[in-house]
């Protein structure tokens, strides 16, 4: 397989190379034929993705993270760091900047590209002292009057000894409730992986979005497998029924809206990625700005309620 395809990109790979190969030697009207090929190619292979499909293109190595949104989205950003009572925690981006010259407080998740830089971020896996510094920022937000934007991927909270002994579970907890009362707007996208309370802890918005190849469940499909099957080949039918997907979610209730991507997924072009991301963004801004705080606080609080089935 050429670098940076997944596997049941391969036709398309193979494609891909021998279009750049007849390129090289100037054989134009091969090429453009070829390139019709891809057209119709792309098309078929992405209009009927298998929720594992898109398992794998939420994870692609090369789908833009958090930073590469805010560059291309965000004017005058300013990163705050620390959680003002133990440390700062790389995995988490928070900061104050601007959309189309509307103020706004930004929080969320960011993974790394290469080894030194996957280490540096935890894996986008926060630790109690992200969550604290988002939540920090969160009420900066409140007092200056910003509405608030979270940008989720992250695989989960980081599970290890030193998260636990500083108060993960807390620290979720407390985001949860505190992000309910808010008295600004928040809308949250989820960009990449959504991973249990990893995700939760900075999802309760009053708007709730996922790009269109983006994931939000309770559990990755490998850890499903494991428990329900104790088979970790088992990912894939794992995938199909833990109801992942963004076009799931949303008949489920669970989110309000779909972003699309560019044909392929959004690691395919980042710029037109952001452009998409940043018209829905900014659209679900514009009607909670009509909103009062109190009605804000109880839409979200009422959206809480509503998520799931239950009897008495």
């Amino acid at each position: 397989m050429p670098q940076g395809w997944l596997d049941f990109e391969q036709p398309l790979a193979e494609l891909m190379e021998r279009i750049d190969e007849l390129t090289a030697i100037g054989a134009k009207e091969e090429v453009k034929r070829l390139r019709e090929q891809v057209k119709e190619l792309k098309s078929k292979l992405y209009s009927n993705l298998t929720p594992w499909q898109q398992v794998l293109l939420a994870r692609h190595p090369r789908r833009p993270y958090m930073l590469d949104y805010i560059e291309r989205m965000v004017t005058d950003f300013v990163e705050l760091h620390g959680d003002r009572a133990f440390a700062d925690d790389p995995a988490i981006i928070a900061g104050i900047g601007k959309i189309n010259e509307t103020g706004l407080a930004i929080i969320g998740h960011q993974k790394g590209r290469d080894t030194k830089e996957k280490l540096y971020r935890n894996f986008g896996m926060p630790h109690p002292e992200g969550y604290r510094k988002t939540l920090r920022v969160m009420k900066l937000a409140v007092r200056f009057g910003l509405p608030i934007l979270s940008l989720i991927d992250t695989p989960a909270a980081y599970p290890g000894v030193g998260a636990e002994e500083r108060g993960q579970a807390e620290a979720i907890a407390r985001n949860l409730r505190e992000m309910a009362i808010l008295p600004v707007p928040i809308v949250v996208v989820v960009c990449g992986e959504g991973g249990s309370g990893g995700a939760l802890a900075v999802a309760v918005g009053n708007r709730v979005l996922m790009q269109e190849n983006a994931l939000f469940s309770v559990i990755s499909p490998e850890g499903c497998a494991s428990i329900l099957w104790r088979d970790g080949s088992k990912t894939k039918e794992a995938a199909e029924v833990l109801k992942m997907t963004a076009s799931d979610l949303l008949k489920f209730g669970i989110i309000d809206e779909v972003v699309p991507e560019p044909l392929g997924g959004a690691h395919q072009d980042w710029d037109e990625a952001a452009k998409l991301l940043k018209r829905a963004v900014m659209a679900n801004f514009r009607k909670l700005a009509l909103k009062s705080a109190e009605e804000l606080v109880k839409q979200r609080i009422s959206k809480l309620a509503s998520v799931g089935v239950y009897t008495r």
